[in-house]
């Protein structure tokens, strides 16, 4: 039977252009990604976000078909929803943010529902630290695990703040670069040290196309990423490979490393699912079925036998 899981984040709309086209307006935001990939595990995920006038309410009954319990996601009547705009280049690695408009989120003050209390898993999405800290203090009884992730905008405008939240985490999920300045060191292993030393027990360094690093204590595990024929849309494959990371715990409640190194292979296929088509489309459709086929592949990505004898 698999934990409660409780996702806080964003849900907003999205407007991408890839060099393989344009989305359009879309639906984005951490915690939506985050709630599809989850919700794949187990009926029992729990959404906090705020939403704006123009949120379609049809995605919301969508995620409650998926048992997504959306009573946590709060809705302003007179102002419309986040909204973002990128472009990527033609290495998709890199992107260019051509509008933010924070409209509700400007005001997001996450208040957990009587109803979530006792959750034993929570995923922070990238948010403000300060905020991040408000959740886990209004949760009663401690989860058994607690995820955040953050960015490099929050090193440099709220530092103080995020130390404080690195205290009170168990796993952090950054990307390479901001791990480095994270810890001021070029070293991703250095950086690890320092990043542990600073708070979480367990550091996942995102490397986008080049896959995931898993460190706790003095033990390292590498995931691969899928080498895809496309990649059609990256954006929300982190918080996708973060959904499928704490949800595959969730469903197994089981928080020791050598699980951890099958959630983050998990993680790593559900995001490389989410890059097949612009947004959410294609987390909508996958099954089962198409994880275990897609696992397999990973599997036969990575096995080898090896002879040292000449």
């Amino acid at each position: 039977m698999s934990s409660s899981l409780i996702t806080v984040g964003t849900m907003a709309f999205d407007e991408v252009e890839t060099p393989f086209g344009q989305s359009g307006r879309i639906i984005g935001g951490s915690a939506t990604y985050v709630a599809y990939a989850a919700a794949l595990f187990g009926d029992d995920v729990k959404q906090v976000s705020i939403v704006g006038n123009d949120f379609p309410e049809a995605e919301l009954e969508d995620l409650k078909s998926r048992g997504v319990d959306v009573e946590g996601v709060h809705k302003v009547s007179d102002k419309p929803s986040f909204y973002w705009k990128g472009k990527y280049h033609l290495d998709m690695n890199t992107r260019d943010s051509l509008a933010t408009e924070l409209n509700v989120l400007a005001d997001f003050n996450p208040i957990i529902p009587d109803s979530y209390q006792g959750a034993e898993f929570l995923m922070l999405g990238n948010l403000v630290p300060a905020v991040q800290k408000s959740v886990i203090q209004q949760l009663k009884v401690k989860p058994k695990l607690i995820v955040l992730d953050t960015m490099n905008f929050w090193m440099d405008s709220a530092w103080d703040d995020l130390m404080d939240v690195l205290k009170l985490v168990d796993v952090l999920v950054i990307n390479d670069s901001e791990a480095r300045q994270l810890s001021n060191e070029f070293s991703i292993v250095k950086a690890a040290k320092k990043i542990l030393a600073m708070g979480p027990n367990t550091l996942i360094i995102k490397k986008g196309e080049n896959g995931a690093l898993l460190f706790k204590d003095d033990k390292v595990f590498f995931a691969p990423a899928m080498p895809l024929d496309e990649v059609f849309d990256p954006t929300g494959a982190g918080d996708t490979f973060a959904g499928g990371f704490i949800g595959y715990l969730a469903k197994t409640g089981d928080i020791s490393f050598e699980n951890m190194k099958t959630a983050i292979v998990v993680g790593s296929a559900l995001a490389s699912f989410c890059c097949e088509e612009f947004g959410t489309s294609r987390l909508k459709t996958v099954t089962m079925k198409d994880l275990d086929a897609r696992l397999n592949d990973f599997v036969q990505l990575v096995n080898f036998d090896i002879s040292l004898n000449a």
